[in-house]
């Protein structure tokens, strides 16, 4: 019988119909919260969705290209124990020479020279390369992977480290020292005065505009002499940087960052409003260090080797590289007026507004002192002559009983039960 009633009340929802009742409620307290709410909800949608976050706008995201070319020379002095100068230019110093969207600068340089292919030592501070207690541990034609090449199964007395013995190993050699850290002051600390020439040009497809970063300068003269500075009305514009103001920018200072290296990203902002003159599309330059200066393993290098033949002989010279990486990012986007996102928005604030009914309705309901008569008025039953009836005992009869007394509503075809 439970079941059967409880599938009669389910198949009955299907013969009934919600409509809307409007009661007009005289309360100071639910007046107040109900104009508060869509004060609220108006503010919302006109102040923040409309007005701030330009509601009536359509948008499109940025586009474009950015290349760069460095400028800058640097020497240093019997860096691989010949005692002669080296000078370094942009092709010494930037390895690679072309990244797509980033550029690598040396500042630090740690330098094997001479190396050729031979049997040599391995660098006792490789992981399984000390054999003072266990010469068994040289397998031969085994990698040590963290070091320079194969064991030849020989454990030989080392000449950097008296009292100590190496695996022997077929390599490069001779094979890097790797107890030399990075020297201090940096080897090429000259590089804050290398200067970066950033050439951006972007694309708003949508709305067909196209600008580059190259801005207010009569030629190329004038281009050439000028730098980057962040607050400068005119030089704001300008799109050669030194590094050393790059990395001060970003908070940091070079002669920290040019011992060990780091990144740095340079971001490219255009956030263009086109409802105003297209002139008024200017980038905006930020900085910032994107690399963890922790102690375990701080900075950023990495190793490249420059190859020659000396008497038919491969030579290489082997460079333990620090620098400073930095990747460059172009993000923003324009907007235009276009009348169908602030119809949409103006729609959507308008469905919002719903909101406040709801919420002044529970409040009445289910809150005030005079809950129960509200809901008296909010509510009215109406059992149309073909209602669905659930049985004798579930059969609504015409009339309401109001204050222990039937009422009936003569309405030609309906029964009504009122509450009013």
């Amino acid at each position: 019988m439970k079941m059967a009633s409880l599938l009669g009340r389910v198949f009955s929802l299907f013969f009934e119909y919600d409509t809307p009742r409007i009661v007009h409620i005289r309360s100071k307290k639910v007046g107040v919260i109900n104009r508060l709410l869509q004060l609220c909800i108006v503010g919302y949608v006109i102040g923040y969705a409309i007005i701030y976050q330009k509601g009536y706008q359509d948008f499109d995201n940025v586009q474009g290209a950015i290349t760069t070319k460095l400028k800058g020379v640097a020497q240093t002095f019997n860096l691989s124990g010949d005692g002669k100068n080296r000078t370094w230019d942009v092709n010494d110093y930037v390895v690679p020479p072309q990244e797509n969207n980033a550029f690598f600068v040396t500042t630090n340089v740690i330098v094997t020279p001479r190396q050729q292919m031979g049997l040599c030592e391995e660098d006792i501070n490789v992981v399984g390369a000390n054999c003072t207690d266990d010469p068994s541990i040289c397998v031969k034609d085994q990698p040590l992977m963290t070091g320079d090449g194969y064991m030849t199964g020989e454990c030989i007395n080392s000449s950097r480290y008296p009292g100590f013995k190496v695996c022997q190993v077929q390599a490069w050699c001779p094979t890097e020292n790797g107890n030399l850290s990075a020297p201090r002051p940096p080897v090429i600390g000259v590089a804050e005065n290398f200067t970066v020439l950033i050439k951006n040009n972007i694309e708003f497809p949508k709305f067909g505009i196209k600008r580059k970063n190259i801005i207010g300068f009569i030629d190329s003269s004038e281009l050439k002499t000028c730098r980057f500075i962040r607050n400068d009305p005119k030089y704001k514009f300008c799109p050669i940087f030194y590094l050393h103001d790059i990395v001060e920018y970003a908070d940091t200072t070079f002669s920290d960052i040019a011992v060990k290296g780091g990144v740095i990203q340079i971001l490219i902002t255009w956030d263009c409003n086109l409802d105003h003159a297209v002139d008024t599309c200017i980038p905006v330059y930020s900085f910032r260090r994107l690399d963890t200066n922790d102690t375990a393993s701080p900075g950023y290098n990495f190793r490249f080797a420059r190859y020659f033949l000396d008497n038919g002989t491969e030579i290489r010279t082997l460079f333990k590289a620090y620098g400073i990486k930095f990747i460059l990012t172009l993000q923003g986007q324009a907007g235009k007026f276009n009348l169908k996102p602030l119809i949409i928005n103006i729609g959507s604030g308008l469905a919002i507004l719903g909101i406040a009914t709801v919420i002044c309705d529970i409040f009445v309901l289910y809150v005030l002192k005079g809950k129960a008569l509200y809901k008296e008025k909010k509510y009215l039953e109406v059992v149309g002559e073909d209602a669905y009836q659930r049985g004798e005992t579930a059969r609504l009869l015409p009339g309401e009983h109001i204050n222990g007394r039937r009422e009936s509503l003569d309405i030609p075809g309906l029964n009504m039960k009122s509450g009013d």
